[in-house]
């Protein structure tokens, strides 16, 4: 990858690499089926020795031979150690603490090691207690091109092989890129169409550096197979073409398989796939929208429900200590310090909910901290802990925890720019369980439609469960015949980056604000998708001032 000369300056000798995980016979640890593995990355800061969790692959089922089609992403310096644990689990139930699915088998090494093997790839024994056999860990790794381009390509099968014995086949294709050394790694799965030999697949839509890293001519490879629930599913056939055959936008593959292909002369093929469509365009980043004027709008909802306990007392989540940030403290910097950068004026709106606020003690659900409707924004991150602390002392922690009023209340601003000139991140910081879930569906479910993200930050020893619903990654968010267009809820509960952590404040914050906000990119980039908004069409930046308040009903 060709970096920028500028001569006269100084320039950091790091990479972007893409790291992919495989596993060969792995212990069996379910009884009625095999296991359902997932690998789990740790990686630790520069200087220390202490591992946290940076990223966790997808689980597959039955199988004890995973190829996981997640990538890790990483930057590499060559002047450091940077250190990696590699985790496999068989996963029990996807909500599941990480201690509750079964341990596999760990590796550590470093990305150097990686990086400095043939072919930038390694096989290792995975190493479990008792030094037990439980199976090898491959770890490949390559540098990213800075490739932008996006495909979206069509299939459709056409007299495919029957497979099953009461049925048809229920076929789904598997993609590879080719590596340098001429072995190929996973890189998308369709969906499983099931009972015909004559499937179409939805679009895929894939990042061309995700197919050939940018190389136009180098192979991909796709393999057909008929889906078994036992994990045992059968090739019907591969074909072999690359991104520039497929750019022409249409053709027709035969599926070979390779062992048919040996034992009948007269074997011509398992059936034909064949492209309907390909379009390439190029994909904006994250960074494209900020820099072609996007203005990022930060709020904050603090939860001021009686079931944080007592201010003035020690044990109470809204305790004050002078010596040390409680835990909304902590998550207000944790998130407010990354995304203030990204804010141009730093004036930030401050919300409360559930609490008696003066003068008459009234219950509100949607009210700022600084108590002036028309002027409801602080400056800057020293603004929002200073207004945070001066409203505890102002008002009655109560109750319920509503969150649809706090999150409508932001909608109202966010829907005054379907254009993205402005895009609109609530931050939530609560500690208890959700009291008006359904109107809290409806309305995360209208927010999708907008440019709009949500952060849900859980405090305190309250089970967080709906909020996994909320969160809605592995499948979106529906309620009363309505679904959400997008994900836009990301949540996470503190409490396990302070376990995980040791109590090292400033490690514990560097985590959470990582995980909260990794998926607003790509909130951001789907919005746009959707309205078909590019960089260099986004009209001139326009902010919200510190006098402006939405046009609908104020709080």
């Amino acid at each position: 990858m060709a970096a920028t000369f500028q001569p006269g300056t100084a320039g950091i000798a790091a990479s972007q690499i893409e790291i992919s995980v495989s596993c060969r016979n792995l212990l069996d640890k379910d009884v009625l089926s095999k296991s359902d593995p997932m690998c789990v990355l740790y990686t630790t800061q520069l200087g220390s020795k202490q591992y946290y969790e940076y990223e966790r692959t997808e689980p597959i089922q039955n199988t004890l031979n995973p190829d996981f089609v997640h990538k890790f992403h990483m930057t590499y310096h060559f002047e450091e150690c940077q250190r990696l644990k590699f985790e496999v689990y068989d996963v029990d139930s996807p909500k599941s603490k990480l201690d509750a699915h079964d341990f596999l088998g760990k590796l550590e090494m470093t990305l150097g090691e990686i990086l400095g093997s043939a072919n930038n790839k390694v096989e290792r024994k995975l190493i479990y207690p008792n030094n037990q056999p439980c199976g090898s860990i491959i770890i490949s790794a390559e540098e990213v091109s800075d490739c932008k381009d996006e495909t979206q390509l069509r299939f459709r099968g056409r007299k495919l092989d029957k497979k099953d014995f009461f049925g048809k086949s229920d076929p789904y294709l598997v993609f590879y890129k080719c590596n340098e050394d001429m072995s190929f790694t996973i890189c998308h799965k369709t969906e499983v169409i099931k009972n015909t030999l004559d499937p179409i697949w939805k679009p895929v839509s894939l990042m061309v550096r995700v197919l050939c890293n940018g190389d136009l001519d180098r192979t991909i490879k796709v393999e057909c197979y008929d889906w078994d629930s036992d994990g045992s599913h059968d090739l019907i056939g591969e074909f072999k073409t690359n991104m520039r055959e497929l750019s022409s936008g249409r053709g027709t593959f035969d599926v070979i398989n390779p062992k048919k292909a040996k034992k009948k002369k007269s074997y011509k093929n398992s059936g034909t796939i064949e492209l309907l469509s390909c379009a390439i365009q190029k994909r904006a980043s994250f960074l494209d929208f900020i820099t072609g004027g996007m203005q990022v709008n930060f709020t904050v909802a603090i939860d001021f429900t009686a079931s944080n306990g007592n201010p003035s007392h020690g044990n109470s989540l809204h305790y004050i200590n002078p010596y040390s940030p409680n835990h909304y403290e902590q998550a207000i910097m944790s998130v407010g310090e990354i995304i203030q950068d990204y804010d141009s004026d730093k004036l930030f709106p401050v919300l409360g909910f559930g609490a008696k606020i003066p003068p008459n003690g009234q219950v509100s659900h949607e009210f700022p901290v600084t108590f002036n409707s028309q002027n409801p924004f602080v400056m800057g991150l020293p603004g929002i802990l200073q207004g945070y602390k001066s409203c505890i002392s102002q008002v009655q922690l109560y109750g319920p925890t509503n969150f649809a009023p706090v999150i409508n209340h932001v909608s109202r601003f966010a829907q005054q720019y379907p254009d993205g000139s402005n895009y609109f991140i609530l931050l939530i910081i609560t500690d208890g369980v959700i009291s008006d879930m359904e109107m809290t569906k409806m309305a995360v479910i209208s927010a999708s439609k907008l440019p709009m993200s949500i952060i849900i930050v859980g405090v305190g020893p309250a089970e967080f469960d709906a909020m996994e619903e909320l969160d809605a990654d592995k499948q979106a968010l529906s309620f009363r015949g309505q679904t959400a267009q997008r994900d836009i809820v990301q949540f996470v509960p503190f409490r396990d980056y302070i376990s995980s952590t040791g109590g090292n404040v400033g490690l514990s914050q560097a985590r959470l604000a990582k995980d909260v906000l990794a998926e607003v990119p790509d909130q951001v980039l789907g919005f746009m998708k959707a309205r078909g908004i590019t960089p260099d069409k986004l009209p001139k930046p326009s902010h919200l001032s510190q006098g402006q308040v939405p046009s609908a009903p104020p709080i």
